[in-house]
């Protein structure tokens, strides 16, 4: 099957946004208090950020260098995350209204920036019409099918209980599987109902259902008429049913074939994307790789444990280690899903890349320096730019700082240039055009290439000085430039004549640095 990805995307740089705690506007009114913003966040606390205060950021965003975003759920939810969602034809009036969606996706469109929105498709909130309908008028309503109800229990007259008893909770909890994954058979038989990882207020779809199924496939379709450029799809391996994602990519694309369509699985998937189903996935891997090596011996395993997933895959790794896992999440996919894979440091479901690097900031820098220079879509969790901290769910979701004063102006400057970088050179975005050329102690080097340019990227996560020796055959004739990157000393060449001559370059990386050397001509 042809692979058919959105060539946008591989020139694109996301910026995801947790809209309840970006920007407020002062165009939208509260209903009530909000939570302060400057508070630590809480679970179901609103903050008040909408849809109108990022479009009156774009600037700044566009400054930044930000070419997409990726918004996490907007439509109208009873939850701050709005994973839960009671409509999702109408955009929550807490974010502004269906009008400032409107406002946001034509305001970006006119910066030639792209908008993705993220879908939920395997559950909705216990909110949602449909099943509240099943609530209130039982086996008579006609929606009793469109999710997964104990269908005996319902006939019996006995009613579904969307509220749970502190028995019932308990009985849920000693029902559940105990595992990283609960298959919601608890649910099921305590409550009448399937619900997501058991959760009471997630009921989960009966994708089987042809009129659910037809319900869930217009609103793709629908938002994408209505002009978003894409979906991130939550938990989609939970939709066991290889026909439904086919068709979703079918309508999708029929409406807008440059749509992206990304989904969020945590590991390696390759079924997912061989022309089927999606253009790529959340790159959950390739920031397991990053973090290991950049943050090394500074990682805070305490902090990376409070994502159950991270907590079993993020070990410190050495060069070598790190180059063998990109070598690896390279060789997975077809060039064209490797170009348009979602790169990103951490998300709204992990905590904060500073917090499980133990503070250290110099390990994002790297990290970023990376994210920019390897294949695939880089996406940056809003605030990670002036230095935003989080432990997990809700600390990772904190409110992005009104005031300058408490921005690291500093390493906004650094994502700046490396964004710039990547945005500047076709090279740097090439689909196949990787390779490491050393990979010794905790150094770590790579080259990009086009057809005028090559890039050696050389990154040195230790504590001390490296000095590497190189054999680049490419650069070989061609002139030698350092790339300055703001706050690093930039490094050295030595011998730089014979690095000129024949490709035989010695780099000298600083502790905790990289060296960035373009070669034209």
């Amino acid at each position: 099957m042809t692979i058919d990805t959105p060539a946008w995307v591989r020139d694109a740089v996301f910026y995801q946004v947790f809209p309840d705690r970006f920007a407020r506007s002062a165009r939208v009114l509260a209903p009530g208090p909000l939570e302060p913003w400057s508070a630590p966040p809480t679970r179901l606390g609103f903050k008040g950020g909408d849809l109108l205060g990022i479009a009156e950021h774009l600037d700044e965003l566009q400054e930044l260098g930000i070419t997409a975003l990726y918004l996490t759920p907007v439509f109208q939810s009873a939850s701050n995350h709005r994973y839960h969602a009671y409509d999702y034809l109408a955009v929550d009036p807490l974010l502004g209204g269906t009008a400032a969606l409107r406002e946001l996706v034509d305001a970006c469109h006119a910066r030639g920036m792209r908008i993705v929105l993220d879908g939920v498709f395997n559950h909705a909130g216990r909110g949602f019409w449909a099943f509240h309908h099943v609530l209130e008028a039982g086996a008579a309503s006609p929606y009793r099918d469109w999710f997964v109800f104990d269908q005996a229990r319902l006939d019996s007259g006995r009613a579904v209980s969307a509220y749970p008893s502190a028995e019932e909770r308990r009985a849920l909890e000693a029902g559940g599987s105990g595992g990283a994954y609960r298959s919601g058979a608890a649910s099921l038989r305590v409550l009448g109902y399937q619900a997501w990882w058991d959760h009471p207020a997630l009921p989960k779809w009966n994708t089987a259902n042809p009129q659910a199924r037809e319900y869930l496939l217009g609103v793709a379709e629908h938002w994408i008429r209505f002009g978003i450029d894409g979906w991130r799809l939550d938990v989609p391996e939970e939709i066991d049913d290889l026909e439904f994602w086919r068709e979703f990519r079918r309508r999708v694309r029929a409406i807008n074939p440059e749509a992206y369509i990304v989904g969020e699985i945590w590991h390696e998937a390759p079924d997912w994307l061989a022309g089927e189903r999606f253009d790529a996935l959340m790159n959950y891997p390739f920031l397991e790789a990053v973090l290991g090596f950049t943050a090394g011996s500074h990682l805070d395993p305490a902090a990376v444990a409070g994502q159950a997933e991270l907590g079993r895959t993020v070990v410190p790794l050495d060069a070598a280690g790190f180059g063998e896992r990109i070598r690896r999440a390279l060789s997975v996919y077809d060039p064209a899903v490797t170009a348009v894979q979602l790169n990103l440091l951490d998300s709204h479901d992990t905590p904060r890349f500073v917090t499980m690097a133990g503070g250290d900031r110099a390990a994002l820098r790297l990290a970023v320096l990376l994210q920019m220079t390897l294949p695939g879509a880089p996406c940056i969790y809003y605030g990670d730019e002036i230095g935003m901290e989080g432990r997990a769910d809700p600390d990772c979701r904190r409110a992005f700082p009104a005031d300058r004063g408490a921005w690291d102006t500093s390493l906004r400057a650094f994502v700046q240039a490396a964004i710039a970088l990547r945005h500047a050179h076709p090279a740097l975005r090439a689909a196949g055009s990787f390779r490491t050329v050393a990979a010794h102690g905790m150094t770590h080097v790579h080259i990009r290439q086009d057809a005028t340019e090559l890039f050696v990227i050389a990154v040195n996560a230790g504590e001390s000085p490296a000095t590497v020796e190189l054999s680049v055959p490419e650069a070989g004739g061609r002139r030698l430039e350092l790339q300055p990157m703001p706050g690093w000393s930039g490094g050295a060449i030595g011998r730089p004549e014979e690095a000129a001559d024949t490709g035989s370059i010695v780099l000298v990386v600083p502790a905790r640095e990289g060296v960035v050397l373009r070669a034209t001509g």
